[in-house]
């Protein structure tokens, strides 16, 4: 298999799947035990926090909470900033926000909130002066991604961080795509909240952190236990923690190569597919983006029906957010860029890894080129693989 949909999800690096193991089986006690063996666990478990607080540039470990990924992590912030601050009725968002952002700012518009969601400019970046003019003393949270899961453009977070907090309002930044791909050091950046999730670098599903900013109120959004000094509840996902923390350690430690050749995979994939196909188009292309992203916008070839054939060469690739596969619906991130929707109908986002081959990036080019001219033509060849 030729998988080009890291965004999505990653396959689990070994080093992890190693450091997991003894979780899953000699390690299993449960780490709020009083006995020595329910202990040890507690032990490993602070020690995966501190790593985790160490490489994100959080100044103490008791910042990280561990959930059950970027969704919930997404859902307690903002949540947490509405209860904290009750008199305060406003949202600050923006159009290209994840579904786990976007479906829960329409929800609580729903319940009475007013939702203020910025716009974009065509390359994907903020539209600034709407953004501050958005900024007013009745916000109770100001809620932006760090890097486009669809386009993989980045948003400039010093910039933003540095406006919200002149305001002197919260800031929650969903890093979901952003952590273990760029750096980010949280003692340099005045973000209140962060949320991660491990399966999007190398680790497991079903694990994240919500990073909350010593001094910062917080209301907890899953209730029970006494976990997590009383802002998670739930038995804790010990193997997931650890493996979190591993998978944050190999990305830190990789990173800079990483990206140099990953930037370069992604390069050819885009500089290829172009030049057999001129008229199509990189969203996002003109601006800083993640090194593994490509989303490119092919005329006259639906997305769909190319997805379908790429699966049958044992490709996949992705039409944007992987919690929209199924949706006939164009990609909202790319209309908030001004593509029509057939363009958005017509457009393909490819998202490499460290794992990813030069091997596998010639491949995939020969099967999209031939695809892209066959689904053109309106006709169906069979090919060499």
């Amino acid at each position: 298999m030729i998988y080009l949909d890291n965004n999505a999800t990653t396959i689990v690096a070994p080093e992890v799947k190693e450091a997991m193991e003894p979780y899953l089986s000699t390690m299993y006690g449960n780490p709020s035990s009083v006995y020595e063996f329910g202990k040890r666990v507690r032990r490993s478990v602070e020690e995966a926090r501190a790593i985790v607080a160490r490489l994100l540039g959080s100044h103490d470990a008791r910042e990280i909470v561990f959930t059950s990924g970027a969704t919930e992590s997404n859902n307690a912030a903002v949540r947490s900033a509405l209860k904290s601050f009750r008199s305060r009725r406003k949202i600050v968002t923006t159009r290209v926000e994840h579904s786990s952002i976007k479906n829960l700012c329409n929800a609580l518009g729903e319940e009475g909130y007013d939702v203020i969601t910025i716009g974009v400019e065509r390359s994907g970046t903020l539209k600034w002066e709407e953004f501050e003019r958005a900024l007013t003393g009745d916000v109770a949270i100001v809620t932006v991604m760090w890097a486009n899961n669809e386009t993989g453009v980045l948003f400039p977070m010093e910039r933003i961080a540095a406006i919200v907090k002149a305001k002197g309002l919260l800031l929650h930044v969903d890093a979901t795509q952003a952590v273990g791909k760029i750096p980010v050091d949280l003692s340099g950046v005045p973000i209140d909240f962060l949320s991660l999730s491990a399966h999007k670098f190398h680790g497991p599903k079903g694990i994240g952190v919500l990073f909350i900013r010593e001094g910062v109120p917080f209301e907890p959004f899953v209730l029970g236990g006494r976990q997590e000094r009383d802002r998670r509840a739930g038995t804790e996902n010990v193997a997931g923690m650890i493996g979190l923390s591993r998978a944050l350690e190999l990305a830190a430690a990789t990173m800079k190569a990483d990206s140099a050749r990953v930037t370069s995979l992604r390069d050819r994939l885009e500089s290829q597919l172009l030049a057999h196909s001129p008229d199509s188009f990189v969203n996002g292309g003109e601006v800083a983006r993640l090194a593994n992203t490509a989303n490119l916008t092919i005329p006259g070839v639906e997305t769909e029906l190319l997805l379908i054939r790429l699966s049958e060469f044992d490709i996949a690739a992705s039409g944007g957010s992987a919690c929209l596969t199924g949706a006939l619906e164009p990609s909202h991130v790319l209309e908030a860029m001004g593509l029509s929707r057939d363009l958005a109908l017509n457009s393909v986002r490819f998202s490499l890894s460290r794992y990813t081959t030069e091997e596998e990036i010639a491949a995939a080019v020969d099967v999209i080129a031939n695809l892209v001219s066959e689904l053109r033509s309106g006709g169906r060849r069979t090919y060499d693989q």
